[in-house]
């Protein structure tokens, strides 16, 4: 297929946006967006369904670029905004985007409080090393030695690992994909939105300005003793995350350990694909339906907020009975 045919087919896209995208030619995040935009539109959902979060950085204005709900939040508070969006309209196709530093570092508390509540939503974290976009210091993923060339001296920090940390937080779903392998992280997205319940995709990528260790080159390489690809595939090794709904506890645990044991294989032979699924978790959502009394209430993106004359349909008089003297 032409570059042309392949523009002409993204310009029909629902999501598709003329704005100017001023992301560094070559970085990993236009794999993702691209990604995002085709199993956006092959799951047949229009543009009024999907509300795009992003936070700070370059990934943080993802929302720009596709012509969805987009919502340019705080740093590090990407995700607190996107779950009370999806509490607000649980009809939404929720989507949180960010960076390594966003989300590891100053965003580190709301991703555990996050996984805890097991909202369904799809976190997607791209996952370079640096802060681009403040001109490439070490971001939490890069490792204690490392150092690109933005760098004075190496790294004195040892590195997060974001799948460890989804898998203590609680997230529920856990993936890791290639940016510029975009047919398998199409795949890896649409898994992570139909999944019911919180997912967290960690997508890694070059950063072609700021970090030359981690690049094209490096994640395309081979191990230097068995001659296989760095980066492989889980589901290819007949690696099975899944934890059915009616399982017991102890299944939990062993799939938590095997989960563990590959995300912090690193260096030689880097895995990607669908690494935890824990389908026994209830959603917050469900649980909040259950807690209410006098049966369900509507979400309050559709509740009513007035009569047919305009009146308010709030009554504050319980109220105010409590604080009578």
């Amino acid at each position: 297929m032409t570059t042309k045919s392949k523009q002409s087919q993204r310009d029909k896209s629902p999501f598709h946006t003329s704005r100017a995208n001023d992301w560094c030619a070559g970085c990993g995040d236009f794999g993702i967006l691209h990604s995002l935009d085709k199993i956006l539109t092959q799951m047949d959902l229009s543009a009024d369904e999907v509300a795009v979060f992003g936070g700070i950085g370059c990934s943080g204005k993802t929302p720009y670029y596709l012509a969805s709900y987009g919502i340019h939040t705080l740093h590090g508070r990407v995700l607190p905004f996107a779950s009370g969006a999806k509490l607000a309209n649980p009809a939404l196709t929720v989507i949180a985007v960010g960076g390594d530093g966003d989300g590891l570092s100053i965003g580190a508390g709301h991703l555990v409080g996050s996984g805890r509540r097991n909202v369904d939503l799809t976190y997607i974290i791209f996952d370079n090393g640096v802060y681009g976009l403040t001109k490439g210091q070490a971001s939490p993923t890069l490792r204690i030695g490392e150092q690109t060339k933005a760098m004075p001296e190496p790294s004195l920090l040892e590195q997060t690992n974001p799948i460890a940390v989804g898998l203590a937080s609680g997230f529920t779903w856990i993936g890791r994909g290639y940016a510029y392998d975009t047919r398998q992280l199409g795949e890896l997205i649409e898994q992570a939105i139909r999944h019911p319940g919180s997912s967290m995709l960690v997508v890694l990528q070059p950063c072609p300005t700021y970090n030359e260790l981690h690049n094209k080159e490096w994640y395309g390489g081979k191990d230097m003793d068995t001659g296989k690809p760095r980066l492989y595939s889980l589901q290819d090794e007949d690696y099975d995350p899944l934890i059915p709904a009616d399982s017991a506890p102890a299944m939990r645990e062993g799939k938590m350990l095997q989960c563990l044991q590959r995300a912090y294989e690193w260096g030689q032979r880097i895995p990607l694909g669908v690494f935890y699924q824990d389908l026994s978790r209830p959603q917050l959502s469900d649980m909040l339906t259950m807690r209410q009394t006098g049966g369900h209430v509507a979400a309050p993106a559709i509740q009513p907020i007035c009569d047919a004359q305009g009146n308010s349909l709030v009554r504050l008089d319980s109220v105010f009975d409590t604080l009578r003297v």
